[in-house]
């Protein structure tokens, strides 16, 4: 695990429930065909309007559970982490219409866990970011706006991509 900016990434994969003692008995797996109280689960498809509705379920589901405090971080990181699936997700196209993008919610007080799981293999890896540029910067952003950040392989296959945020005490900005 490195340090860098506010938040921290696990470079290699590091499974979020060790990371979080406190979902050790949920996985990503479990959270893609369970119902949990404190879980939500949305399928989404390889399409741009895809980010505005997991905005959407983020900042509806963060207000069910009393958090809404945490709805503009969790919202701009779940942007981020929808439009990275929704642009470099390549897979075959067999799987493309099968095996949708999927938002997970996770809330095990005081801490919420969001991830999006997608059916590419490929590892995420956060760049320097270009300010200039008009892309590049989503993993420093979801790194900045979450306590930490990382990424699980999938049983099924592929990968979520996930970021920690605390209900109690907001993430530092840069």
């Amino acid at each position: 695990m490195t340090a860098g900016g506010t938040g921290r990434m696990v470079e290699e994969p590091k499974a979020a429930a060790d990371y979080l003692q406190a979902t050790r008995d949920v996985s990503f797996d479990d959270l893609l065909v369970a119902n949990h109280s404190d879980a939500t689960a949305c399928p989404l498809p390889r399409k741009a309007d895809s980010v505005k509705t997991a905005r959407d379920v983020t900042r509806s589901t963060l207000s069910d559970w009393g958090l809404s405090e945490l709805s503009d971080d969790a919202a701009l990181v779940v942007s981020e982490l929808v439009t990275n699936a929704v642009r470099y997700a390549l897979c075959p196209a067999t799987q493309v219409e099968t095996t949708p993008i999927t938002l997970m919610l996770l809330h095990r007080a005081p801490h919420v866990l969001l991830a999006v799981a997608d059916p590419s293999n490929e590892v995420p890896t956060r760049k320097e970011p270009d300010f200039i540029s008009e892309n590049g910067r989503g993993l420093y952003i979801v790194e900045t706006y979450s306590r930490c950040w990382g990424w699980d392989r999938l049983n099924r296959g592929g990968k979520a991509v996930w970021a920690l945020f605390s209900g109690t005490q907001p993430a530092t900005r840069a």
